[in-house]
């Protein structure tokens, strides 16, 4: 069963209750992420939620972990581009102490000046990790291009000249604009009691100012555009993208079954073509960059200097025939399959559940039952992945960008077409 309550200052709480389950998993998510801020404070998001679990008035940072692992819980966070999430998991009976525990962490925290320049450290190590780590980095470059100009491109990380000059100042005052009622969303799933976690929110949050809603960036306009990095690398790594769906399109059900013909599974057209039959990559798919105002399809593949031209070649020979041919029915009836299979053994888990409440909320503003989102699925016809293909994939969106030993020169930008 879910239900949904709003407390006076906006904050939304969404829970399922599962009474077979043993656990509960309880989502703490605040619509701020590397899309909401300044290209001077990008990393900042990301920067709060590490400092958040670094001590609190009444707990420090080992105080944190040490109580989470007493009860065999899970305590753990992420950023992204358009939301930050500090959640839980922990047996049912233990549900209080997390809740204390999230609660605290994201209201009193006490950012530390040491502790600042600790994790300061930490960041820029981990933004050295991924700079070392090209199947990771390329796909920073690819954001970087396709959204460029736009919030969306910037590193959810941020770079080590901005995180340099993020200081304690920075931190609270980012806090105390973007970690306000209307940007904040609770959501649980698990063996819980609905009242009893918005009594508890309420009595910890209800000195929160309800804030203002903020109108995104506009978007930029789609360009095609090819874009090298050369370095020294034993494979070239690269990223072919397009524009796709928001979250919340009527054709999104259409769009994931794209993507699953695509590049979505060992079965895939791409990994049968470039992988099976050609040995030419190890790696090679395709996923769906969804937002709440745009989104793009991102095909990423890993493959040998001499190689990247043909894999390139493959990979847009691929997309020109699900523009001009019809898929068949087996493979049609096949994307569903996997896609509905994934999803009901995903409703196995609380912390899956719980993710999906909070996301639902966030980019449908209600809740898409399973039997909704199954029917979703099986409405979608042969048409209507034609339609779709014949909409995001046009020349004037494909957007290509290269990391390794490669040269510009060999990939012009009109050669960049789906005619």
């Amino acid at each position: 069963m879910v239900q949904s309550s709003t407390l006076e200052n906006g904050i939304r709480v969404v829970t399922e209750q599962i009474s077979a389950a043993h656990s509960v998993a309880i989502g703490f998510w605040v619509e701020s992420g590397s899309r909401h801020e300044k290209l001077s404070e990008n990393g900042i998001s990301h920067f709060v939620e590490h400092m958040l679990f670094k001590g609190t008035d009444r707990r420090s940072a080992q105080d944190i972990a040490r109580e989470i692992d007493s009860v065999g819980g899970v305590l753990n966070a992420f950023t992204g581009r358009e939301f930050s999430c500090y959640f839980a998991k922990v047996l049912a009976k233990k549900l209080p102490l997390a809740i204390d525990l999230l609660s605290d962490i994201v209201l009193a925290s006490v950012f530390d000046p040491d502790e600042i320049e600790k994790e300061r450290r930490v960041i820029l190590q981990e933004i050295h990790m991924v700079e070392d780590t090209p199947e990771d980095l390329v796909h920073d470059l690819f954001s970087q291009s396709f959204w460029e100009g736009h919030p969306l491109g910037l590193s959810v990380l941020g770079t080590a000249d901005t995180v340099g000059r993020i200081n304690r100042e920075g931190l609270l005052g980012y806090m105390s604009e973007r970690y306000c009622g209307k940007s904040i969303l609770i959501s649980a799933a698990g063996d819980l009691v609905h009242q009893d976690i918005v009594d508890e929110v309420a009595a910890a949050f209800s000195r929160v100012p309800a804030g203002s809603e903020r109108p995104l960036c506009p978007l930029h306009n789609y360009r095609r555009c090819v874009g090298v990095v050369e370095k020294d690398l034993e494979q070239v790594h690269l990223c072919l993208g397009t524009r796709a769906l928001p979250q919340n399109h009527p054709k999104r059900f259409a769009a994931h079954i794209l993507n699953t013909l695509l590049g979505g599974s060992m079965s895939s057209r791409l990994f049968q073509t470039v992988r099976e039959e050609r040995g030419l990559a190890y790696s090679i798919y395709s996923y769906l960059h969804g937002h709440t105002d745009a989104g793009g399809l991102v095909i990423y593949a890993g493959t040998a200097p001499e190689d990247a031209s043909e894999v390139v070649n493959l990979v847009l020979r691929e997309l020109r025939r699900l523009k001009r041919e019809t898929v068949s029915d087996e493979e049609l009836r096949s994307a569903k399959e996997q896609l509905k299979g994934n999803l009901m053994l995903s409703m196995e888990s609380t912390d899956s559940r719980m993710t999906r409440l909070a996301k639902n909320e966030i980019y449908l503003g209600k809740y898409l039952s399973l039997r909704e989102v199954l029917r979703g699925f099986d409405r979608v016809t042969r048409e209507d992945l034609r339609d779709l293909a014949d909409y995001m994939l046009q020349d004037e969106y494909l957007n290509l960008q290269l990391l390794g030993r490669v040269r510009e020169s060999e990939f012009p930008s009109d050669s960049l077409n789906l005619s």
